[in-house]
């Protein structure tokens, strides 16, 4: 097999689709999952670099993370770039950069999904942290302060477009009764009164979810059935479907953080398998984590040394170094499917809400 064969089944990989549009876009972000915590995530499944399902995807881009006015963002303004095209500042979710935080409104901007519910799509967003935090809320909701889970959670019964997102997972089920409660809403009864189903926990939903809400409190759920199940829900809607699932796997605990990254390449992964030729499958992180390898020798454990928040033990030179806080550094950009040909390069985190977009054949 030679050279030119081998970069002509490339080429052939990330635009094999581009003559049909996406039907199905799934988005994957790995919270604070940059490049250097892939890298040690695959040494710690695979003991070896490159060993991730998502190192190995078709068409890749490096992709900067800054802000409106900064270099460094927040998974607020990290999330609004990506879903709506536009940068903003952090701790503001999907409004414009003439927001000020905590104070004023600035222009509400049309996120991907509300997009995709103008247009009769159905939509998924599914997380393993609070349902209101910064990057599912994005998603759906538009707000100058992100800290504000009553007043985000509760847009999910007043959509902007469409009859609002379909498939809800997430954490935080005592905070957003709590939070909704303070505002006068009492949520369980107002969701189901909208269609939705209402469980206590992910493994609770249908078989083939249509309209669900799994709000939870507790450790993780195991996300590969539940991700099969929501495949097989949203695909019910003959227009097709946008999903975005996110996963944690910020560092500050170190191993939690490796085992969510190597948890998130396995649902990558799976996606691919069951999603269908006619869906684009993107992966990225909203932004990196202060993580780097600074030592240890090939065969050796790579979390040796390191207490739970990565703090080395006296005396000892562990291989990683973990400072807990978000970098400004490109993160990877990985895709596949319809559309993942225009994945290349560098490029800003607002160009992939385009790169969506024309997947699904609506900015052209």
């Amino acid at each position: 097999m030679n050279l030119r064969f081998l970069l002509l089944s490339f080429c052939a990989a990330c635009s094999s689709a581009a003559a049909d549009h996406a039907r199905n876009v799934i988005l994957f972000i790995g919270d604070a999952g940059g490049v250097s915590t892939l890298c040690a995530a695959s040494i710690l499944a695979h003991d070896k670099p490159h060993g991730l399902f998502i190192q190995h995807m078709p068409c890749m881009a490096l992709m900067e993370t800054s802000t409106s006015d900064e270099w460094l963002t927040d998974s607020a303004a990290a999330m609004t770039a990506i879903i709506t095209g536009h940068k903003t500042l952090n701790g503001v979710l999907s409004e414009s950069n003439g927001a000020v935080r905590g104070h004023k409104h600035g222009e509400p901007l049309q996120t991907l999904l509300e997009h995709a519910e103008a247009r009769g799509l159905s939509t998924g967003v599914v997380t393993n942290v609070t349902i209101f935090d910064a990057t599912p809320a994005a998603c759906y909701a538009h707000a100058n302060e992100r800290n504000d889970p009553g007043l985000i959670f509760a847009q999910v019964l007043a959509p902007h477009f469409g009859d609002g997102v379909d498939i809800i997972i997430g954490k935080g089920r005592a905070k957003v009764l709590q939070s909704t409660a303070l505002l006068g809403i009492d949520i369980v009864p107002a969701l189901r009164a909208r269609g939705y189903d209402v469980v206590e926990t992910p493994s609770e939903l249908p078989q083939e979810p249509v309209r669900s809400v799994a709000l939870y409190d507790g450790p993780d759920y195991d996300p590969l059935p539940v991700l099969e199940r929501i495949v097989k829900g949203l695909s019910k809607n003959t227009k097709g479907y946008f999903l975005m699932l996110e996963w944690d796997m910020h560092t500050d605990n170190p191993k939690r953080g490796l085992d969510r990254a190597i948890v998130m390449d396995a649902l990558v992964k799976r996606a691919t398998e069951i999603a269908g030729p006619d869906t684009l499958i993107i992966f990225t992180a909203d932004h990196s984590f202060d993580l780097r390898i600074r030592g240890g020798r090939k065969g050796e454990p790579l979390l040796a040394n390191l207490d739970e928040k990565g703090a080395p033990a006296p005396g000892t030179k562990p291989a990683l170094r973990i400072d807990p806080s978000h970098t400004g550094e490109d993160v990877l950009v990985a895709a596949q499917g319809p559309g993942a040909e225009r994945v290349r390069g560098c490029i800003a985190n607002t160009d992939l809400f385009d790169i969506m977009m024309s997947a699904y054949g609506w900015n052209e």
